[in-house]
């Protein structure tokens, strides 16, 4: 008779420390795409601040206006995170590349209605009320960056893929690679450096959409090399539009987009607002808004890791370790973001100095850094909730919370505080503080919920 081997059961802190270990090691290379992708944006905002104060706030009002119908094709494509994630968990790889092709299909369909959307924003700046000193910049910088948005977007679709089935390091090395493309061709174009003109913030933009084809480029030339080496080339098996997944992909990623442009876009219509106030205030709410981007890329990137995560268990049929795995992404969140807050209430003047040393700049900027500091943590959790419940295919209900949290709250309690009371800038971030909080609490309680139902 034969004996059997004894039957060892992992011990919960040994669980604990493998699975945390498993989603660091997704999560770190992700982290660093997502300050990459910040870092782009910050590096031209620096490089332009040298110029003045409207220099910056030209590139503030023109991310400002790019990011929310650019946001709205990203978010579009979020849904690859669930299509993927989940067909990689059960071994359908096959489906990850037809998931892929029709997120393609996608990013060209939506990049010239974008395009079109962008183009003729402008022509509102004098409607709106964005300063003189500023519009003739924003326009220069615009009308260039735009032709960025098609190169975007396939970087995003083949990111998505390459996170979907694990392989996160390629997407880390073209955000890193694509830093120093963007800070190369700022240093020459906006200064005029090795024979060429001087272009100002024009420089800037021609810089940032040769980073982004650069990006999109290595991405593809990855997933190329990902489905050679499983014996599938990626172009020789090219799958056609399949007209159920596709619109699978839209129902899973109009919402996931309709949350990101209620979100992206409260702080794009902030800084609109901010617009009409003296250009070292909106400087100054750049500034602190970067800070505050750049802080959220930590989180956003822990989303993508918790929605990868998540997806994964649920295709392999194990609800339990995707509930895990998405509770341990937002505490990690939670940890980071209260680090964060505490830099920006303790070396608020040295954060600001990096961008400029304009006096006026420098001390709206600190208060602005302290109102910031109170929503991190809140910021935290909403985003990688948000993250976790894509996971699991939930991408409705964060976009109704988003829909409430800035359209009812946020944007017109900042409105009032700001243009009706003496409060002025700082009362646009407070209303925005506000719908934070709120998001937090209600993403947070979704996910509870959602994660237990079986």
């Amino acid at each position: 008779m034969l004996s059997r081997a004894p039957v060892t059961q992992e011990s919960p802190t040994a669980r604990f420390r493998s699975e945390l270990r498993a989603l660091l090691l997704l999560a770190i290379p992700v982290v660093l795409s997502e300050l990459g992708w910040s870092a782009m944006s910050i590096v031209d905002t620096v490089m332009v601040g040298r110029l003045s104060p409207a220099a910056i706030g030209a590139v503030g009002i023109s991310s400002a206006i790019f990011y929310t119908p650019a946001l709205f094709g990203i978010g579009l494509l979020l849904g690859l995170d669930t299509l993927v994630s989940q067909a990689f968990g059960r071994g359908d790889f096959d489906d990850c590349h037809r998931a892929l092709a029709q997120g393609v299909y996608l990013a060209i369909g939506y990049a010239p209605i974008a395009m079109l959307a962008i183009g003729f924003a402008p022509r509102l700046f004098s409607l709106i009320g964005i300063t003189e000193a500023v519009r003739g910049p924003a326009r220069q910088y615009i009308s260039l960056l735009n032709w960025s948005i098609l190169p975007l977007f396939l970087y995003v679709a083949f990111r998505r893929y390459l996170q979907g089935v694990g392989k996160v390091r390629p997407v880390t090395f073209a955000l890193i690679s694509a830093n120093l493309v963007n800070w190369f061709g700022n240093w020459v174009l906006i200064y005029g450096k090795l024979g060429l003109p001087a272009m100002g913030v024009r420089g800037s933009a021609l810089s940032t959409c040769v980073a982004r084809i650069y990006m999109a480029s290595v991405l593809i030339w990855w997933a190329w090399k990902h489905e050679r080496e499983r014996g599938h080339p990626l172009f020789a098996h090219w799958p056609g539009v399949r007209p159920g997944l596709f619109l699978k992909l839209l129902g899973l990623g109009w919402p996931a987009a309709s949350q990101l442009i209620f979100e992206v876009g409260a702080f794009s219509a902030a800084t609109l607002l901010a617009g009409r106030l003296s250009p070292d205030v909106l400087a100054a709410h750049q500034i602190v808004l970067n800070s505050a981007s750049l802080t959220y890329m930590v989180p956003l990137g822990i989303s993508s890791a918790a929605a990868i995560s998540v997806g994964h268990a649920i295709g392999a049929g194990n609800r339990a370790l995707a509930r895990r795995k998405g509770s341990m992404a937002i505490g990690i969140g939670a940890v980071f973001m209260a680090l964060a807050a505490t830099a920006f209430l303790t070396i608020p003047r040295q954060l600001v100095h990096i961008y400029t040393h304009d006096r006026q700049t420098v001390a709206v900027g600190v208060g602005l850094l302290a109102v910031a500091a109170v929503f991190q943590i809140f910021d935290g959790i909403q985003g990688i909730s948000t993250g976790a419940l894509r996971g699991l295919g939930k991408t409705r209900g964060p976009m109704v919370i988003n829909m409430v949290a800035y359209g009812v709250i946020g944007l017109p309690i900042g409105y009032l505080l700001c243009f009706h009371t003496s409060w002025g800038i700082y009362g646009l971030w407070s209303g925005l503080t506000l719908a934070l909080i709120f998001a937090a609490g209600m993403v947070g309680a979704q996910w509870i919920k959602d994660s237990r139902a079986t």
